[in-house]
């Protein structure tokens, strides 16, 4: 079956489980409010062309990567399990406004819902829930830098809403910073391009979900990556070129 272009791409397959990599504008399930709008559990499952597969996890409609589905619930039942006691590990890559003083930083700021139309996540000291988050320098160019992001604790919104509460929005992140769209001229010193013609390397939320890693999984471990897509692969490429340094994600 012809799948939507650039929507989703398969990067592993067994009898269990299917992992696919994901377009930011995705969802993947539908959202008690919005529940007409294309998904990819409905589309992988056209795909590998079976009746239905089980979510097990879910990213943000806006976040790009890698999205994990059983094909039975024998399987859906082991991993929901295996996520909910955090036997899971996740990495996520992010570009950032500003250049963080540190190397390293875990933030422990407690979130919860904020219960109005959006839909968005607040930090909140007295009822919010438990919310840890493991970061990363990789590197920076201009006002940007790029990130390793590790949630130990999986709240909606975390990573957007700890970075943006620590002075460092995720690019092109409308809900807690601005939709402004990441330009060479923003960050290569000594652009000669005309401003007027130039096009955005990145206009959308700049959060991949680069891996999960499963220290048990049949007779095993199971560890997934999905590559960056194009257009974060672009601008960080760019940044690297800016700096004349290459970085490791």
């Amino acid at each position: 079956m012809p799948r939507p272009k650039d929507q989703f791409s398969l990067i592993y397959e067994d009898e269990n489980i299917a992992a696919f990599n994901k377009s930011s504008g995705l969802a993947v399930k539908a959202d008690r409010w919005d529940i007409n709008r294309e998904r990819l559990d409905k589309l992988a499952a056209e795909f590998l062309n079976i009746e239905k597969v089980f979510t097990v996890h879910r990213l943000d409609r806006e976040t790009s990567g890698l999205v994990v589905f059983a094909k039975n619930s024998e399987t859906h039942r082991e991993l929901s399990l295996a996520f909910e006691s955090r036997n899971v590990n996740k990495s996520y890559i992010a570009v950032i406004r500003g250049r963080p003083s540190w190397k390293e930083f875990s933030c422990d700021l407690p979130l919860v819902p904020n219960g109005n139309k959006r839909h968005l996540t607040i930090v909140d000291h007295f009822q919010g829930k438990k919310s840890i988050t493991h970061f990363s320098l990789i590197g920076s160019a201009g006002n940007y830098s790029v990130l390793n992001a590790i949630p130990e604790t999986g709240r909606t919104h975390q990573i957007r809403v700890h970075l943006a509460s620590m002075g460092h929005p995720i690019v092109c992140d409308e809900f807690y910073g601005n939709s402004k769209a990441v330009f060479l001229s923003s960050f290569k010193r000594g652009y000669k391009g005309d401003p007027k013609q130039e096009r955005p390397l990145l206009s959308r939320l700049g959060l991949h979900a680069l891996s999960l890693f499963f220290p048990s999984y049949g007779e095993g471990e199971l560890n997934l990556k999905a590559p960056l897509l194009k257009d974060m692969a672009a601008l960080i490429k760019q940044m690297e070129k800016a700096v004349k340094r290459e970085w490791e994600l």
